[in-house]
């Protein structure tokens, strides 16, 4: 009995079952070393985001931040901040009798 060439297997058979075969294991790397790098990656920050581990600006810089673009004007910098002033010291507040 012969068992090469038999069922129909001609040159063009076998060359487009190679091409195929290389292409699958082409793709089984690929996607291989891309999960690989996906997992091995530090967390990127994206430019202009705060980082998680610092603490949020406190109203005094944020206050002095809206000055200094122009947002408010002198006179609403100050009376802000003052307000601001009064509400941090002890035993001022919204306590009045």
């Amino acid at each position: 009995m012969r068992y090469w060439n038999d069922h129909g297997m001609n040159g063009w058979a076998i060359g487009l079952m190679t091409v195929s075969m290389v292409l699958v294991l082409g793709l089984i790397i690929v996607v291989g070393l891309a999960l690989v790098r996906r997992l091995d990656r530090t967390p990127q920050q994206h430019p202009g985001a705060l980082p998680t581990h610092t603490a949020p600006p406190d109203p005094e810089q944020l206050l002095a931040e809206r000055y200094a673009k122009g947002e408010i004007d002198t006179d609403e910098y100050r009376h802000r901040l003052e307000t601001l002033r009064q509400e941090q010291r002890p035993g001022s507040g919204s306590e009045r009798t």
